[in-house]
C-alpha cells in the first residue's frame, strides 16, 4: 500500500481542522465557501433540557411553529431542537421519528437531543435532510444506544439477503451531519473467517460529517467509512474484522481503535481503486488496543490508502502488519 502521499494533505487538514475546533470560528472542509455550509462546534452543544432551548416545535405536518413569544419571525434566528424520549416526554419516541420530523431540503441546522436510553431501531438519515446533529448525554456516550442487528445473510423485505451495505443500523445519506455522545451499535457477534454475518453499526455516505466522542460498536465490519470527508475525534471504536471500511476520505484524530479479535482480523480495509481519487484513512494519535493479531489495514483497492501517524500501538499488530488480500500486485 502507498502511503507517502497523503501523509502531507493529511497532516495539514489535521492542523486546520483543529484550528477552527478550538476557536470560535465554524468548521469549514472542502472548498464551498456558502456560510450555511458550516459545522462548528455549537452544532454539538444543546442545554442538558432540551425544552429550554427549543424556539419551535415540529406539528404533524412538518411545518415549523414558534411557540416562543418572543422569538424572531425569521425563523433563520431561531436554533432547532427535536427531543427524543423512549418514555414519551419530548417530540419523538424514536430517532428516526424525529428525522422524519427535520423538513426535506433543510438548509439551518437542527439538533435532535436523544435522551438516555436504548433506542432498538434501525436509523436511515436522507439526503434530502442535511444540517442534522445527534446529540445525546455530553456526560457519557453509553447513556443514549442506537442499537440494531441486522447481518448481511439475513433476508430483507425483497426477499433477497441484506448483503453488507444494508446491515447498518444507522445510514447517514445526507451532508453536514454531524454527532456527540452518542453509541452506533449492531449487537451481531461475528469472528474471522463466519459468512454472512457481517454487520455495521454506522454508514456514512454523505460529504462532511463530524463524529465527535461517539462509541460505535459491533465485530466485522463496524464501521462503514463509505464515502465522502469525514472527521472523527476523540472517539472510540471497536470490532475484530475490517472494522472499519470504505472508500472515504476521513481522518481520525485522538480516537481509541480496539480490537475484540480473538485470532486475527484487521482495522482498516480501505477501497481506494485508482491513483487519482484523492481518498484514504489516517488516523492520528490515536491508542491502538485490544486483542488478537491483527493488520493495520487490509488492502481491499488496488491503490488503498491508510496512514498511521504517532499513535500508540499495542502488541497485538501481525509482525507482516499489512495484507494484500492475496493481490501481490497490491504491494505498492
Amino acid at each position: 500500500m502507498k502511503v507517502e502521499a497523503f501523509i502531507p494533505a493529511v497532516l495539514l487538514l489535521c492542523f486546520g481542522v483543529m484550528l477552527c475546533l478550538k476557536s470560535s470560528c465554524a468548521l469549514q472542509i472542502g472548498n464551498n465557501n456558502e456560510l450555511k455550509n458550516y459545522i462548528s462546534w455549537e452544532d454539538l452543544r444543546v442545554v442538558e433540557d432540551g425544552r429550554i432551548e427549543r424556539s419551535f416545535s415540529i406539528k404533524e405536518n412538518s411545518n415549523w411553529v414558534t411557540t416562543n413569544a418572543n422569538a424572531n419571525a425569521n425563523a433563520t434566528n431561531v436554533r432547532r431542537v427535536i427531543v427524543v424520549d423512549k418514555n414519551g416526554g419530548g417530540d419523538s419516541v424514536t430517532v428516526q421519528g424525529a428525522v422524519d420530523m427535520v423538513p426535506d431540503s433543510n438548509s439551518q441546522r437542527v439538533k435532535i437531543f436523544i435522551l438516555p436510553g436504548i433506542y432498538r431501531e434501525k436509523v436511515i438519515v436522507p439526503k434530502s435532510k442535511p444540517y442534522i446533529s445527534f446529540i445525546g448525554n455530553e456526560s457519557y456516550a453509553g447513556d443514549t444506544v442506537i442499537s440494531w442487528s441486522d447481518k448481511a445473510s439475513d433476508l430483507g423485505c425483497d426477499g433477497k439477503e441484506l448483503g453488507t451495505y444494508r446491515t447498518a443500523s444507522v445510514s447517514i445519506e445526507s451532508d453536514f451531519f454531524c454527532a456527540t455522545a452518542i453509541t452506533f451499535e449492531n449487537t451481531v457477534v461475528a469472528e474471522a473467517g463466519e459468512q454472512g454475518r457481517q454487520a455495521v453499526a454506522l454508514r456514512i455516505i454523505g460529504d462532511k460529517a463530524v463524529f465527535y466522542r461517539v462509541r460505535v460498536l459491533g465485530s466485522q465490519d463496524t464501521l462503514f467509512d463509505d464515502n465522502g470527508s469525514h472527521y472523527f475525534y476523540q472517539c472510540y471504536i471497536q470490532g475484530n474484522v475490517d472494522f472499519i471500511f470504505g472508500n472515504a476520505k476521513s481522518l481520525y484524530q485522538d480516537c481509541d481503535i480496539h480490537s475484540t479479535a480473538k485470532r486475527y482480523g484487521a482495522i482498516a480495509a480501505h477501497h481506494r481503486d485508482s491513483e487519482t481519487e484523492d481518498t484514504g484513512f489516517s488516523f492520528v494519535n490515536c491508542d491502538i488496543s485490544g486483542t488478537g493479531q491483527i493488520y493495520l489495514g487490509r488492502a481491499w483497492g488496488n491503490y488503498s490508502r491508510t496512514v498511521y501517524s504517532n499513535c500508540f500501538i499495542a502488541d497485538i499488530i501481525t509482525p507482516v502488519g499489512w495484507s494484500d488480500w492475496k493481490h501481490p500486485e497490491r504491494q505498492r
